[in-house]
Protein backbone atom coordinates (compact mmCIF):
# COMPACT_ATOMS: atom_id res chain seq x y z
CA UNK A 1 0.00 0.00 0.00
CA UNK A 2 2.87 2.36 0.85
CA UNK A 3 4.55 1.56 -2.48
CA UNK A 4 1.31 2.28 -4.35
CA UNK A 5 0.98 5.59 -2.50
CA UNK A 6 4.56 6.62 -3.33
CA UNK A 7 4.14 5.71 -7.00
CA UNK A 8 0.84 7.60 -7.16
CA UNK A 9 2.46 10.67 -5.58
CA UNK A 10 5.35 10.52 -8.03
CA UNK A 11 2.99 10.34 -11.00
CA UNK A 12 0.83 13.17 -9.64
CA UNK A 13 3.89 15.32 -8.91
CA UNK A 14 5.22 14.87 -12.43
CA UNK A 15 1.83 15.63 -13.95
CA UNK A 16 1.18 18.73 -11.86
CA UNK A 17 4.73 20.00 -12.41
CA UNK A 18 4.32 19.58 -16.16
CA UNK A 19 1.04 21.51 -16.13
CA UNK A 20 2.56 24.30 -14.03
CA UNK A 21 5.60 24.52 -16.28
CA UNK A 22 3.49 24.66 -19.45
CA UNK A 23 0.84 27.07 -18.14
CA UNK A 24 2.51 29.36 -15.59
CA UNK A 25 6.05 29.84 -16.94
CA UNK A 26 5.02 30.76 -20.54
CA UNK A 27 2.39 33.19 -19.18
CA UNK A 28 5.19 35.28 -17.56
CA UNK A 29 2.94 36.43 -14.74
CA UNK A 30 4.27 39.39 -12.69
CA UNK A 31 5.08 38.87 -9.02
CA UNK A 32 3.40 37.96 -6.76
CA UNK A 33 0.90 36.29 -9.13
CA UNK A 34 3.39 33.76 -10.45
CA UNK A 35 4.04 32.61 -6.87
CA UNK A 36 0.32 32.49 -6.17
CA UNK A 37 -0.18 30.32 -9.25
CA UNK A 38 2.57 27.87 -8.20
CA UNK A 39 1.22 27.80 -4.65
CA UNK A 40 -2.19 26.83 -6.06
CA UNK A 41 -0.58 23.96 -7.99
CA UNK A 42 1.10 22.70 -4.81
CA UNK A 43 -2.13 22.95 -2.80
CA UNK A 44 -4.10 20.99 -5.38
CA UNK A 45 -1.29 18.41 -5.54
CA UNK A 46 -1.51 17.88 -1.77
CA UNK A 47 -5.31 17.62 -1.57
CA UNK A 48 -5.57 14.04 -3.00
CA UNK A 49 -3.06 12.50 -0.53
CA UNK A 50 -4.72 14.41 2.33
CA UNK A 51 -8.03 12.96 1.17
CA UNK A 52 -6.55 9.46 1.27
CA UNK A 53 -5.13 10.12 4.74
CA UNK A 54 -8.47 11.29 6.14
CA UNK A 55 -10.20 8.26 4.65
CA UNK A 56 -7.66 5.86 6.17
CA UNK A 57 -7.93 7.59 9.57
CA UNK A 58 -11.73 7.75 9.27
CA UNK A 59 -11.79 11.47 10.03
CA UNK A 60 -15.48 12.36 9.96
CA UNK A 61 -16.31 16.02 10.30
CA UNK A 62 -17.71 18.82 8.18
CA UNK A 63 -14.37 20.27 7.05
CA UNK A 64 -12.84 16.87 6.26
CA UNK A 65 -15.85 16.04 4.10
CA UNK A 66 -15.53 19.32 2.20
CA UNK A 67 -11.80 18.71 1.67
CA UNK A 68 -12.41 15.16 0.42
CA UNK A 69 -15.06 16.33 -2.05
CA UNK A 70 -12.68 19.06 -3.21
CA UNK A 71 -9.91 16.49 -3.59
CA UNK A 72 -11.93 14.16 -5.77
CA UNK A 73 -13.38 16.94 -7.94
CA UNK A 74 -9.94 18.54 -8.37
CA UNK A 75 -8.56 15.21 -9.59
CA UNK A 76 -11.16 15.23 -12.33
CA UNK A 77 -10.44 18.86 -13.21
CA UNK A 78 -6.68 18.32 -13.42
CA UNK A 79 -7.16 15.15 -15.47
CA UNK A 80 -9.03 17.19 -18.08
CA UNK A 81 -6.52 20.04 -17.85
CA UNK A 82 -3.53 17.71 -18.21
CA UNK A 83 -5.07 16.14 -21.33
CA UNK A 84 -5.83 19.56 -22.82
CA UNK A 85 -2.28 20.82 -22.20
CA UNK A 86 -0.74 17.71 -23.77
CA UNK A 87 -2.98 18.01 -26.84
CA UNK A 88 -2.15 21.73 -27.14
CA UNK A 89 1.58 21.11 -26.88
CA UNK A 90 1.52 18.29 -29.43
CA UNK A 91 -0.55 20.40 -31.83
CA UNK A 92 1.84 23.32 -31.39
CA UNK A 93 4.85 21.10 -31.98
CA UNK A 94 3.35 19.71 -35.18
CA UNK A 95 2.30 23.17 -36.39
CA UNK A 96 5.65 24.86 -35.90
CA UNK A 97 7.69 21.86 -37.06
CA UNK A 98 5.56 21.62 -40.17
CA UNK A 99 5.89 25.35 -40.74
CA UNK A 100 9.66 25.15 -40.51
CA UNK A 101 9.85 22.27 -42.98
CA UNK A 102 7.11 23.03 -45.47
CA UNK A 103 6.10 26.65 -44.87
CA UNK A 104 7.53 30.11 -45.21
CA UNK A 105 10.38 30.53 -42.67
CA UNK A 106 9.71 34.26 -42.41
CA UNK A 107 6.06 33.61 -41.49
CA UNK A 108 7.13 31.13 -38.84
CA UNK A 109 9.56 33.64 -37.35
CA UNK A 110 6.75 36.23 -37.25
CA UNK A 111 4.60 33.74 -35.37
CA UNK A 112 7.35 33.55 -32.74
CA UNK A 113 7.30 37.33 -32.14
CA UNK A 114 7.59 37.62 -28.31
CA UNK A 115 4.58 39.88 -27.76
CA UNK A 116 2.31 37.86 -30.00
CA UNK A 117 3.54 34.63 -28.45
CA UNK A 118 2.90 35.90 -24.91
CA UNK A 119 -0.65 37.01 -25.78
CA UNK A 120 -1.32 33.70 -27.52
CA UNK A 121 -0.01 31.61 -24.62
CA UNK A 122 -2.01 33.54 -22.02
CA UNK A 123 -5.18 33.31 -24.09
CA UNK A 124 -4.73 29.59 -24.70
CA UNK A 125 -3.97 28.91 -21.03
CA UNK A 126 -7.10 30.72 -19.87
CA UNK A 127 -9.10 28.91 -22.53
CA UNK A 128 -7.78 25.48 -21.48
CA UNK A 129 -8.50 26.14 -17.81
CA UNK A 130 -12.03 27.26 -18.68
CA UNK A 131 -12.53 24.20 -20.90
CA UNK A 132 -11.35 21.85 -18.14
CA UNK A 133 -13.68 23.54 -15.65
CA UNK A 134 -16.66 23.22 -18.01
CA UNK A 135 -15.92 19.55 -18.70
CA UNK A 136 -15.59 18.89 -14.96
CA UNK A 137 -18.95 20.52 -14.31
CA UNK A 138 -20.68 18.53 -17.05
CA UNK A 139 -18.95 15.34 -15.89
CA UNK A 140 -20.01 15.93 -12.28
CA UNK A 141 -23.63 16.41 -13.35
CA UNK A 142 -23.50 13.19 -15.41
CA UNK A 143 -21.90 11.15 -12.62
CA UNK A 144 -24.45 12.23 -10.01
CA UNK A 145 -27.44 11.27 -12.14
CA UNK A 146 -29.45 8.18 -11.27
CA UNK A 147 -27.95 5.43 -13.47
CA UNK A 148 -29.58 4.89 -16.84
CA UNK A 149 -31.54 1.68 -17.36
CA UNK A 150 -29.96 -0.04 -20.37
CA UNK A 151 -31.94 -2.89 -21.93
CA UNK A 152 -29.95 -5.35 -24.04
CA UNK A 153 -31.15 -8.43 -25.93
CA UNK A 154 -28.56 -11.20 -25.65
CA UNK A 155 -28.97 -13.86 -28.37
CA UNK A 156 -27.71 -17.31 -27.35
CA UNK A 157 -27.76 -20.16 -29.85
CA UNK A 158 -28.46 -22.92 -27.32
CA UNK A 159 -31.06 -21.14 -25.20
CA UNK A 160 -34.00 -23.48 -24.51
CA UNK A 161 -37.56 -22.10 -24.96
CA UNK A 162 -38.09 -22.34 -21.20
CA UNK A 163 -35.66 -19.46 -20.71
CA UNK A 164 -36.76 -17.27 -23.61
CA UNK A 165 -37.00 -13.72 -22.31
CA UNK A 166 -35.20 -14.53 -19.03
CA UNK A 167 -34.20 -11.15 -17.57
CA UNK A 168 -30.95 -10.60 -15.68
CA UNK A 169 -30.29 -7.25 -14.01
CA UNK A 170 -26.56 -6.58 -13.76
CA UNK A 171 -25.06 -4.13 -11.28
CA UNK A 172 -21.35 -3.44 -11.11
CA UNK A 173 -18.78 -1.03 -9.67
CA UNK A 174 -21.02 0.93 -7.34
CA UNK A 175 -18.03 1.93 -5.17
CA UNK A 176 -20.11 2.91 -2.14
CA UNK A 177 -18.19 5.35 0.01
CA UNK A 178 -17.74 9.05 0.60
CA UNK A 179 -19.39 10.38 -2.57
CA UNK A 180 -21.65 7.38 -3.28
CA UNK A 181 -23.91 7.29 -0.26
CA UNK A 182 -27.09 5.75 1.13
CA UNK A 183 -29.44 7.86 -1.00
CA UNK A 184 -27.72 6.79 -4.21
CA UNK A 185 -27.82 3.10 -3.21
CA UNK A 186 -31.49 3.37 -2.29
CA UNK A 187 -32.32 4.88 -5.69
CA UNK A 188 -30.56 1.98 -7.42
CA UNK A 189 -32.41 -0.59 -5.31
CA UNK A 190 -35.78 1.06 -6.00
CA UNK A 191 -35.06 1.03 -9.73
CA UNK A 192 -33.99 -2.63 -9.73
CA UNK A 193 -37.04 -3.79 -7.78
CA UNK A 194 -39.32 -1.88 -10.16
CA UNK A 195 -37.75 -3.78 -13.08
CA UNK A 196 -38.84 -7.13 -11.56
CA UNK A 197 -35.88 -9.15 -12.89
CA UNK A 198 -35.68 -12.94 -12.89
CA UNK A 199 -32.13 -12.81 -11.55
CA UNK A 200 -29.69 -10.18 -10.24
CA UNK A 201 -25.92 -10.28 -10.80
CA UNK A 202 -23.49 -7.99 -8.98
CA UNK A 203 -20.15 -8.19 -10.76
CA UNK A 204 -17.81 -6.71 -8.16
CA UNK A 205 -16.47 -3.48 -6.61
CA UNK A 206 -19.19 -3.02 -4.03
CA UNK A 207 -17.49 -0.34 -1.95
CA UNK A 208 -14.37 1.69 -1.21
CA UNK A 209 -13.77 1.20 2.49
CA UNK A 210 -14.41 -1.24 5.29
CA UNK A 211 -17.66 -2.97 6.19
CA UNK A 212 -17.52 -1.37 9.64
CA UNK A 213 -17.76 2.13 8.17
CA UNK A 214 -19.96 1.46 5.15
CA UNK A 215 -22.48 -1.23 6.16
CA UNK A 216 -25.18 1.40 6.77
CA UNK A 217 -24.69 2.82 3.28
CA UNK A 218 -25.18 -0.53 1.50
CA UNK A 219 -28.03 -1.67 3.80
CA UNK A 220 -30.76 -1.00 1.15
CA UNK A 221 -29.28 -3.83 -0.94
CA UNK A 222 -30.93 -6.29 1.43
CA UNK A 223 -34.37 -5.35 0.10
CA UNK A 224 -33.40 -6.06 -3.50
CA UNK A 225 -34.75 -9.40 -4.71
CA UNK A 226 -35.38 -11.66 -7.70
CA UNK A 227 -37.15 -15.07 -7.88
CA UNK A 228 -34.07 -16.89 -9.19
CA UNK A 229 -31.66 -15.23 -6.78
CA UNK A 230 -29.11 -12.47 -6.58
CA UNK A 231 -25.44 -13.32 -6.98
CA UNK A 232 -22.27 -11.54 -5.89
CA UNK A 233 -18.64 -11.89 -6.98
CA UNK A 234 -15.54 -10.04 -5.85
CA UNK A 235 -13.94 -7.15 -7.71
CA UNK A 236 -10.45 -5.87 -7.12
CA UNK A 237 -11.64 -3.24 -4.63
CA UNK A 238 -13.04 -5.84 -2.23
CA UNK A 239 -9.45 -6.95 -1.65
CA UNK A 240 -8.31 -3.47 -0.64
CA UNK A 241 -10.64 -3.25 2.33
CA UNK A 242 -11.19 -6.77 3.68
CA UNK A 243 -12.50 -9.35 1.22
CA UNK A 244 -13.68 -11.82 3.88
CA UNK A 245 -15.67 -9.12 5.63
CA UNK A 246 -17.26 -7.96 2.38
CA UNK A 247 -18.19 -11.51 1.42
CA UNK A 248 -19.85 -11.92 4.81
CA UNK A 249 -21.61 -8.59 4.35
CA UNK A 250 -22.85 -9.69 0.92
CA UNK A 251 -24.31 -12.81 2.52
CA UNK A 252 -25.97 -10.71 5.21
CA UNK A 253 -27.52 -8.67 2.42
CA UNK A 254 -28.90 -11.98 1.09
CA UNK A 255 -26.63 -12.35 -1.92
CA UNK A 256 -25.39 -15.77 -2.96
CA UNK A 257 -21.61 -15.34 -3.10
CA UNK A 258 -19.76 -17.23 -5.83
CA UNK A 259 -16.07 -17.65 -4.99
CA UNK A 260 -14.94 -19.86 -7.88
CA UNK A 261 -18.28 -21.60 -7.42
CA UNK A 262 -21.51 -22.13 -9.30
CA UNK A 263 -25.27 -22.33 -8.87
CA UNK A 264 -27.92 -23.88 -11.12
CA UNK A 265 -31.23 -22.33 -12.18
CA UNK A 266 -33.83 -24.80 -13.43
CA UNK A 267 -37.09 -24.44 -15.35
CA UNK A 268 -39.09 -27.47 -16.46
CA UNK A 269 -36.00 -29.68 -16.57
CA UNK A 270 -33.86 -27.14 -18.46
CA UNK A 271 -30.87 -25.60 -16.70
CA UNK A 272 -28.75 -22.46 -16.67
CA UNK A 273 -25.46 -22.66 -14.83
CA UNK A 274 -24.34 -19.43 -13.15
CA UNK A 275 -20.64 -19.56 -12.26
CA UNK A 276 -18.68 -16.85 -10.50
CA UNK A 277 -14.94 -16.30 -10.21
CA UNK A 278 -12.86 -14.10 -7.96
CA UNK A 279 -11.17 -11.06 -9.44
CA UNK A 280 -8.01 -11.80 -11.42
CA UNK A 281 -6.01 -9.91 -8.77
CA UNK A 282 -7.45 -11.95 -5.90
CA UNK A 283 -4.62 -14.49 -5.75
CA UNK A 284 -2.13 -11.74 -4.95
CA UNK A 285 -4.04 -11.04 -1.72
CA UNK A 286 -5.03 -14.57 -0.73
CA UNK A 287 -4.01 -17.91 -2.34
CA UNK A 288 -7.52 -19.36 -1.96
CA UNK A 289 -8.84 -16.43 -4.00
CA UNK A 290 -6.82 -17.20 -7.09
CA UNK A 291 -9.32 -16.84 -9.93
CA UNK A 292 -10.29 -20.15 -11.57
CA UNK A 293 -13.13 -20.68 -14.06
CA UNK A 294 -12.14 -24.38 -14.05
CA UNK A 295 -12.75 -24.62 -10.30
CA UNK A 296 -16.02 -22.71 -10.69
CA UNK A 297 -17.27 -25.52 -12.96
CA UNK A 298 -16.13 -28.34 -10.69
CA UNK A 299 -18.96 -30.78 -10.01
CA UNK A 300 -21.41 -28.91 -12.22
CA UNK A 301 -24.22 -30.92 -13.84
CA UNK A 302 -24.98 -30.82 -17.55
CA UNK A 303 -26.62 -27.49 -18.33
CA UNK A 304 -28.09 -25.95 -21.45
CA UNK A 305 -26.48 -22.53 -20.93
CA UNK A 306 -23.38 -21.56 -18.97
CA UNK A 307 -23.02 -17.99 -17.68
CA UNK A 308 -19.87 -16.66 -16.02
CA UNK A 309 -19.76 -13.69 -13.67
CA UNK A 310 -16.23 -12.25 -13.74
CA UNK A 311 -15.32 -8.75 -12.63
CA UNK A 312 -12.65 -8.07 -15.25
CA UNK A 313 -13.35 -8.68 -18.95
CA UNK A 314 -9.92 -10.31 -19.40
CA UNK A 315 -11.21 -13.39 -17.55
CA UNK A 316 -12.70 -14.12 -20.96
CA UNK A 317 -9.37 -15.46 -22.25
CA UNK A 318 -9.42 -18.28 -19.71
CA UNK A 319 -13.18 -18.81 -19.69
CA UNK A 320 -14.01 -18.93 -23.40
CA UNK A 321 -12.29 -22.31 -24.07
CA UNK A 322 -14.40 -23.83 -21.28
CA UNK A 323 -17.60 -23.36 -23.27
CA UNK A 324 -19.25 -20.45 -21.47
CA UNK A 325 -22.07 -19.01 -23.55
CA UNK A 326 -22.16 -15.63 -21.78
CA UNK A 327 -19.84 -13.65 -19.52
CA UNK A 328 -20.94 -10.62 -17.50
CA UNK A 329 -18.20 -8.22 -16.41
CA UNK A 330 -17.54 -4.65 -15.27
CA UNK A 331 -14.34 -3.03 -13.98
CA UNK A 332 -13.65 -0.70 -16.92
CA UNK A 333 -16.42 1.85 -16.16
CA UNK A 334 -16.60 2.26 -19.92
CA UNK A 335 -13.55 4.49 -19.48
CA UNK A 336 -15.49 6.92 -17.19
CA UNK A 337 -13.80 10.00 -18.72
CA UNK A 338 -10.77 11.20 -20.69
CA UNK A 339 -7.92 10.29 -20.25
CA UNK A 340 -8.83 7.47 -17.85
CA UNK A 341 -10.48 5.60 -20.72
CA UNK A 342 -7.02 4.97 -22.19
CA UNK A 343 -5.83 3.27 -19.00
CA UNK A 344 -9.10 1.35 -18.57
CA UNK A 345 -8.64 -0.47 -21.87
CA UNK A 346 -5.14 -1.76 -21.10
CA UNK A 347 -5.13 -5.56 -20.99
CA UNK A 348 -8.87 -5.86 -21.58
CA UNK A 349 -10.42 -7.42 -24.70
CA UNK A 350 -13.27 -4.86 -24.79
CA UNK A 351 -14.19 -1.66 -22.96
CA UNK A 352 -17.98 -1.83 -22.74
CA UNK A 353 -21.19 -3.18 -24.22
CA UNK A 354 -22.09 -6.44 -25.95
CA UNK A 355 -19.25 -8.21 -27.76
CA UNK A 356 -18.28 -11.68 -28.94
CA UNK A 357 -15.08 -13.65 -28.51
CA UNK A 358 -15.07 -17.00 -30.26
CA UNK A 359 -18.32 -18.71 -29.25
CA UNK A 360 -18.70 -16.64 -26.07
CA UNK A 361 -20.80 -13.49 -25.78
CA UNK A 362 -19.63 -10.94 -23.23
CA UNK A 363 -21.41 -7.93 -21.82
CA UNK A 364 -19.31 -5.30 -20.03
CA UNK A 365 -21.16 -2.86 -17.81
CA UNK A 366 -20.03 0.77 -17.67
CA UNK A 367 -20.65 0.55 -13.93
CA UNK A 368 -23.54 1.57 -11.71
CA UNK A 369 -21.53 4.12 -9.74
CA UNK A 370 -18.08 5.60 -10.33
CA UNK A 371 -14.62 5.49 -8.83
CA UNK A 372 -12.49 8.39 -7.62
CA UNK A 373 -13.55 11.74 -9.10
CA UNK A 374 -17.35 12.13 -9.20
CA UNK A 375 -17.05 12.69 -12.93
CA UNK A 376 -18.35 10.82 -15.98
CA UNK A 377 -18.16 12.06 -19.55
CA UNK A 378 -19.38 10.02 -22.50
CA UNK A 379 -19.90 6.97 -20.28
CA UNK A 380 -23.02 7.28 -18.15
CA UNK A 381 -23.46 4.84 -15.29
CA UNK A 382 -25.98 2.08 -15.87
CA UNK A 383 -28.33 -0.53 -14.49
CA UNK A 384 -28.33 -3.21 -17.16
CA UNK A 385 -31.28 -5.43 -18.07
CA UNK A 386 -30.04 -8.39 -20.09
CA UNK A 387 -32.85 -10.27 -21.85
CA UNK A 388 -31.87 -13.76 -23.00
CA UNK A 389 -33.24 -14.78 -26.37
CA UNK A 390 -32.58 -17.62 -28.79
CA UNK A 391 -30.39 -16.55 -31.68
CA UNK A 392 -26.84 -15.90 -32.85
CA UNK A 393 -24.73 -12.84 -32.00
CA UNK A 394 -23.05 -11.34 -35.06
Amino acid sequence: MILFFLIAMLVLSLGYTYMGARLIIPAQLPSPWNWVAWAAVVVFLLIPPLTMYFQMKRVDNHWATILMWAGYISMGFFSFLFTAVVVRDLAGLLFFTGGKIFGDPAAVETAFDPERRLLLMRTLSIGLIALAAIMTGIGFFEARKVPAVIEVDVPLANLPPEFEGFRIVQLSDIHAGLTVGHRFIQSVVDEVNALKPDMIAFTGDFADGSVVHLHHIVEPMKTMSAPHGKFFITGNHEYYSGVKQWLEEAKRLEFTTLVNEHAVIERNGKRILVAGVTDVSGGAFSPEHRTSPVLALKGAPECDIKILLAHQPRSLYEAAPLGFDLQLSGHTHGGQFIPWNLAASIGQPFLSGLNTYGNTTIYISRGTGYWGPPVRLGSRSEITVLRLTRGVTH
